[in-house]
Order: C-alpha cells, then structure tokens, then sequence
C-alpha cells in the first residue's frame, strides 16, 4: 500500500471538495491516533483514514446507508489494494453497515470521522476561519451544545475514551493533526 495509489482513488471516487478534505483531514488524525496507539500501523492507519468514505459519491447514502462503506471495500478489492483490518475498519467506521468496532483502528476512526467535521464546523465560526483560532476548551465546550453541528455523532467522538484516551486528549491531538495540514484544507 502507498499514499500515492490511495490518493488517485480519492481523486478518481470523489468530486466534492469538502469530501476530500473530510478525508485529509480523518487521515491526518489516524495518523496522529496510529503514533500513540500502534506507531508501528501508522501508514495502514493513515491511508484508511484518507479511504474510509471513497464510495460517499456512488451510494444513495440517505437512502441506503447500508452500502456506504461496503462499497468502498468492494471498489478496493476489485483493484487489489488493501487488507482485511483496512476493510474491516472502513465497514465498521459506519453503524449502519452492522460492522462492529472490534480493532483498535476501528475504534479510532469511528471516533477520528466525526471529530474532523466537529473541528472544521467550529473553525468556520471564527472570524478568520483559521484552525490557529480554535482552542482545545472551545471544542470541549461545544460538545455540550447539542444543536451545534447537531449532525456530529458526539457518542462516537467521546467513544475515544475507550482507548485509554481522554476526550480532552483527543481535542487536541485532532485539533494539532488537522493545524499541520491546515493549508490542505483551507483552513
């Protein structure tokens, strides 16, 4: 596996911008995740971060989010890239596929894809819409504003703690993963 083909699928699956760098971003967090947990796993954490939603744009995701993930592992499969713990955590980082968190990737990036889109919703309320504008305290503090970024599933940010790692902790870790490719996502 290298960044380089996993970066072609992004290109050639996904044609939303915002798609693209939710998935830099996911990507930039795993990697973050993979150094404190399993350095050894960063590269396999980090492309499946940068992989995990490459079907968003072929699945009728409202109306059939079953699909989504399963066909992202079906696409890989056909190219013969990847492995088993890539395709299960990319399954399993959707609820709705049945999946269940059973690795400690898994888990990581069931929390790592909503945190992505928490940060960046908090990001573009500053007047800048600079990520160096967020504090940690002011992500810990919307988490309790249930209709900020309602859509952010705060179950599966909070499960990190599952991991041995405070939510606090991973604030931060994600907040600092996405400022170092601040410039990837526009922010």
């Amino acid at each position: 596996m290298n960044r380089e083909k996993a970066l072609e699928f992004v290109n050639k699956y996904i044609t939303s911008e915002h798609l693209i760098k939710h998935s830099y971003a996911v990507e930039a967090v795993m990697r973050e995740l993979a150094r404190r947990l399993e350095p050894e796993e960063e590269e396999l954490w980090g492309i499946t971060g940068l992989l995990h939603d490459i079907d968003v744009d072929l699945v009728d995701y409202r109306n059939n989010p079953k699909l989504h993930g399963i066909k992202a592992v079906e696409i890989l499969k056909e190219q013969g890239y990847g492995n088993e713990d890539m395709y299960h955590s990319i399954c399993a980082h959707n609820e709705d596929t049945g999946v269940k968190l059973e690795t400690t990737m898994d888990k990581a990036i069931y929390a790592a894809d909503p945190i992505t889109g928490f940060i960046t919703a908090i990001t573009l309320v500053y007047p800048d819409k600079k990520l160096s504008s967020v504090k940690v305290k002011s992500i810990v503090k919307r988490m309790d504003e249930v209709r900020f970024a309602a859509g952010a599933n705060r179950d599966a940010m909070r499960s990190i703690e599952n991991l041995g790692i405070s939510f606090n902790d991973f604030a931060e870790l994600s907040l600092n993963a996405m400022r170092d490719i601040a410039d990837n996502l526009g922010l």
